[in-house]
């Protein structure tokens, strides 16, 4: 086909997205301006970013109006085929044909797009060839910082491309580029290699293509990043750099689910009481009682062992317990150390075995259960973790603010010093409503109780002593001698201890005056009862009700009325205070009353509310940012926060301030 017949091939694509009737002297049916578009928008300055390979289908525009009225807005030409312009366009199309086009167009760039000052005639020939790439000289626009998430995005996108030197992938979420490089397991700062730039265009690629192909027949509002992060957060990014394009394509109608839930506004369901029906024990059938169906397999996936970690530790009493309650209908079996490095050949073999129900005790296993539940529908999949946001498993945790609660008042009722300690694990989803909890209990019964936070996951002094130290990067130790030097009694510290570790130092605490440690309360997590309810919920049948009725990824989050969290208390604490004890149990227990009720107020003078009726809506309970207004202390940031820590929060979540 010669050069002509190109060009009217092309022209008719581009009258094809013009109006019926359009007007040669109004530019509004044509390419937009970027003049134009910037003399309603506040601007920052200039960058020149030198010459680069950017995305063809990111070309949307000219810088001036100049040639606009030439293009449809497919930056196909629309002037007759005998023109001086229609001419130069053929021109170009046969040096196309016989040796490429490879002198750089000239462009400006702003908020992910490109607009050409110089080759609009070459980006018209290229695109009308499908090509991928045009080399330009761009210059960036950079646009006044917003709240706008547009703009809070593109921002987070400047700093992505300055170290990753990637102009092709597009968010259309707050803080995806930072969960993109978790995943990838790189620092925000790192200089890419050439060699790490090809690795992740070929992936992004092989991606784009297999996901485009699917997406003719369920399209989605979402970008190609946003599915191609939410395949990595299931299959990994080492893992995508070794499928083929037909595997790729093989396992996209599997997570189409997860791409689903990105245009969802809403996509966690709190379950916050099991149903009493669903998880009653039943009576079996008669048939059952002849010819009993096989046992149930259930793995638990630990990260630990329980003589090492007193989280591992309670979980395991909670397996065992299960062995007890369903001694004829299931069998358990528990796996320590599982690391996502040999995650995927021990739970293929668990699979093989006929296990069929998989708890995993921590959340830092995530992208292992994900990968389990996605290729292996039929299994049931659950993730102890609380406001992850995934349908094909289900999360599981327990409302500690609750017990917290209750916690704080006996400290508020039982110091004579009106200074409390609070050491926090984790600021991750829950964490900052359990210390508020804590606080608005200490208030109820002294009013002018003041909390004194501490973390206890800061970064370690390696060497035993910080060359600069930071009042906030403490020790157990100086947490403890810090406090004595503010004359507190009362602390509450870890709520588990292990077998290989046994302390005084968990739960409530008063501290003596020759510095030993006198237990009064501690709050308690009975996952044995956790379990027990789910594995009701399958048994009985209600396990694929809730699918089906729930849209949303499901997470049951259970607490005192469903048995799942409690206190002891010790002999220290007195008559008096163990029947304000029963009162507030009794009270949150039957949901009479709700600690995150009333006015609140939070320790930067914020008003969360003014109401005496104000009850929280659990998901703001699980989200909240805030310290009370008697919290001394503050969230710290990522910056602070040990190693292992970071790679927690990365999967549940941090509480940003």
């Amino acid at each position: 086909m010669g050069a002509t017949e190109e060009y009217l091939n092309a022209m008719k694509l581009g009258l094809k997205e013009m109006p019926g009737t359009f007007n040669l002297n109004e530019n509004t049916s044509f390419l937009p301006v970027l003049d134009e578009i910037l003399k309603n928008e506040q601007t920052c300055g200039e960058e020149k970013l030198g010459l680069e390979n950017i995305p063809l289908d990111l070309v949307v525009g000219t810088k001036t109006k100049g040639r606009t009225t030439s293009f449809a807005p497919n930056f196909m030409p629309i002037l007759e085929y005998r023109s001086e312009f229609a001419v130069k366009w053929q021109a170009l199309c046969k040096a196309h044909l016989e040796e490429g086009i490879r002198d750089p167009i000239i462009v400006y760039e702003y908020l992910n797009r490109y607009y050409v000052v110089e080759g609009n005639k070459r980006v018209s020939v290229l695109k009308y060839y499908h090509a991928s790439t045009v080399p330009a000289y761009v210059t960036r626009v950079i646009p006044e910082p917003t709240d706008d998430p547009e703009r809070q995005i593109y921002y987070e996108y400047m700093k992505f491309h300055k170290y990753s030197h990637v102009n092709y992938l597009l968010f259309s979420q707050v803080g995806s580029y930072d969960r993109l490089l978790n995943l990838m397991e790189m620092e925000p700062d790192h200089e890419w290699t050439p060699e790490e730039q090809t690795d992740f265009r070929s992936a992004y690629v092989r991606f784009e293509q297999a996901y485009t192909s699917k997406r003719q027949t369920g399209k989605l509002n979402i970008t190609v990043g946003d599915a191609f992060l939410a395949f990595l957060n299931i299959y990994g990014y080492e893992d995508i750099q070794d499928k083929l394009p037909n595997e790729i394509r093989e396992d996209i109608p599997k997570v189409w689910e997860e791409f689903s839930l990105l245009t969802e506004e809403q996509s966690v369901a709190l379950m916050l009481n099991p149903d009493k029906e669903a998880t009653a024990e039943k009576k079996p059938g008669f048939i059952s009682s002849i010819l009993p169906p096989a046992k149930k397999k259930i793995a638990f996936i630990h990260s630990k062992t329980a003589e090492t970690s007193s989280w591992t530790y309670a979980h395991e009493l909670g397996r065992m317990y299960l062995d007890q309650v369903f001694p004829t209908q299931i069998t358990t079996h528990k796996v320590d150390q599982v690391t996502e490095e040999n995650a995927d050949e021990i739970l293929e073999g668990l699979v093989k075995e006929g296990y069929t129900i998989f708890f995993f005790t921590t959340p830092n296993l995530m992208e292992a259960s994900l990968k389990l539940a996605v290729e292996h529908p039929e299994l049931a999949v659950l993730t102890c973790s609380l406001n992850t946001s995934h349908r094909y498993i289900r999360n599981y945790y327990a409302r500690m603010y609750e017990a917290k609660f209750i916690s704080g008042a006996i400290a508020g009722a039982l110091t004579d010093t009106d200074h409390l300690g609070y050491i926090a694990t984790y600021p991750i989803y829950g964490m900052t409503a359990n210390i508020n909890a804590f606080a608005l209990g200490a208030k109820m019964t002294n009013p002018r109780a003041k909390i004194h936070l501490a973390w206890s996951c800061l970064r370690p002094e390696e060497t035993g002593v910080l060359e600069e130290r930071d009042e906030n990067l403490q020790s157990t130790e100086d947490i403890y001698r810090s406090f004595r030097e503010l004359n507190i009694s009362h602390i509450s510290e870890n709520d588990m201890i292990t077998p290989a570790s046994v302390s005084k130092a968990y739960g409530l605490m008063r501290i003596e005056d020759n510095g030993e440690l006198k237990p009064l309360s501690t709050t308690i997590w009975d996952w044995g009862k956790l379990y027990e309810r789910i594995i009701r919920l399958i048994i009985n049948g209600a396990w694929k009700k809730d699918a089906s009725e729930e849209r949303a990824a499901i997470n049951y989050w259970w607490g005192m009325s469903a048995g799942v969290i409690d206190l002891v208390l010790s002999r220290e604490v007195t008559p008096d205070t163990r029947r304000l004890v029963n009162l507030l149990r009794h009270a949150i227990s039957t949901g009479e009353f709700n600690p995150f009720s009333g006015e609140l107020i939070s320790s930067d003078g914020r008003v969360i509310s003014s109401s005496q009726d104000y009850v929280m809506a659990p998901e703001d309970i699980v989200t909240m940012n805030w310290l009370n207004e008697n919290v001394i202390g503050t969230i710290p940031s990522m910056d602070q926060l040990s190693e292992e820590t970071r790679k927690l929060i990365e999967v549940m979540g941090v509480i940003e301030s």
